[in-house]
């Protein structure tokens, strides 16, 4: 048996922190492809070319195609092939980051990350999500090394919406809760091993933060402020969670979340805001955790406004047939349910995501008394 802990090589956070992006990016070469789109580059764009112009570097600029498709990333890696870019810088949200890294690797360059949302934890992983052009979920790829350099600016972050903000935290607050599940069961991580000590710890620190700070950064991101909560939650939604999920490991709430993507209804849900509804289903799932730190962790999604019912998924009414398919899916073969110290049949899923839903219902009644 062995242990492995995979992390990008250098991580850098703080306010205003993009106006040096170009002296860290000289570090790895001469040529950064930057893919973006024009949401992003209106709001963080001047910032970034002076910097980049500045350490002498000569960008190649690339529009997000707005998918992080197969196609998509085909496309960019031919460009960054064709121009000879050096390394390839992804900046934006969750997507734009997959996808950039996933030329990074195909073309043989350097990584660079540098989200402007707090959504999730892609900015720090070795991994990138797949959808179809119709924005369904179709599967992942596991890289051989996470990102050189991440660069997360928090006062880009906190004015950026704060429904990311909050998503982000849904992403977070399931790495704790999942990565001790797989734990028990002895389940390898993403990184290809047994988690460490180090990796629980930080897993069990990135619950602990949102649990303490989760809504006092919520409100300040509400005002458009940097402040020592904003940047525990910061670090909590994109360090902590990146390196908690890949060295610790995953569990039913993400597969729920992922599987939730292909459900018409829920295509305007953003990945945290999913994965929400997934922790609350894998703690109806699992034989061993306290009711009452269940009860405080769904309480804190409802304060933080995540979904936590079928009505906050726009299903509300959902049949039993139709959420069949998403337990037959979780109970196959390959599913990350599996990694839970007991078995895992379709019926326990769907009878779990009805139970989340009550249970929700319940919280939210009693919080509103």
């Amino acid at each position: 048996m062995k242990s492995v802990l995979i992390a990008p090589h250098k991580y850098i956070q703080g306010r205003g922190v993009l106006r040096e992006i170009g002296s860290y990016l000289k570090l790895l070469g001469k040529k950064p492809l930057v893919l973006w789109d024009g949401a992003v580059k209106n709001i963080v764009g001047d910032v970034v070319l002076t910097s980049i112009r500045e350490a002498g570097l000569e960008i190649v600029e690339v529009a997000f195609g707005g998918e992080a498709t197969q196609a998509e990333r085909l496309r960019v890696t031919n460009i960054a092939k064709a121009q000879k870019a050096d390394m390839s810088v992804g900046i934006g949200g969750g997507k734009i980051l997959d996808v950039a890294k996933a030329v990074a690797v195909d073309a043989g360059l350097r990584m660079v990350t540098c989200p402007t949302i707090a959504s999730n934890d892609s900015p720090t992983s070795a991994a990138s999500v797949w959808y179809d052009e119709q924005h369904n979920f179709v599967g992942f790829d596991c890289w051989p090394f996470n990102p050189d350099i991440v660069m997360v600016d928090t006062q880009v972050i906190a004015r950026a919406p704060v429904r990311a903000f909050v998503a982000g935290m849904g992403d977070a607050l399931s790495t704790w809760v999942e990565a001790a599940a797989a734990y028990q069961s002895r389940a390898n991580n993403i990184a290809g091993g047994q988690p460490t000590m180090a990796a629980m710890a930080i897993a069990e620190l990135c619950f602990e933060t949102l649990m303490n700070y989760g809504l006092e950064a919520k409100r300040d991101v509400e005002n458009k402020v940097v402040t020592p909560a904003v940047e525990k939650v910061v670090e909590a939604n994109v360090l902590l969670s990146g390196l908690g999920f890949e060295s610790g490991g995953l569990a039913t709430a993400h597969m729920i979340g992922n599987l939730l993507s292909n459900v018409p209804e829920c295509k305007d849900l953003m990945h945290g805001e999913k994965v929400g509804f997934g922790i609350v289903t894998q703690l109806c799932l699992d034989d061993e955790m306290e009711p009452d730190l269940a009860d405080s962790i769904i309480d804190l999604e409802i304060k933080l406004g995540l979904p936590v019912t079928f009505a906050d998924l726009k299903l509300e009414g959902i049949t039993r047939e139709r959420l069949q398919p998403i337990g037959e899916m979780c109970a196959g073969e390959g599913s990350l349910c599996h990694n839970h110290p007991f078995k895992v049949t379709a019926d326990d899923i769907v009878d779990a995501m009805i139970s989340a839903d009550a249970r929700g219902r319940e919280r939210k009644m009693l919080l509103a008394e």
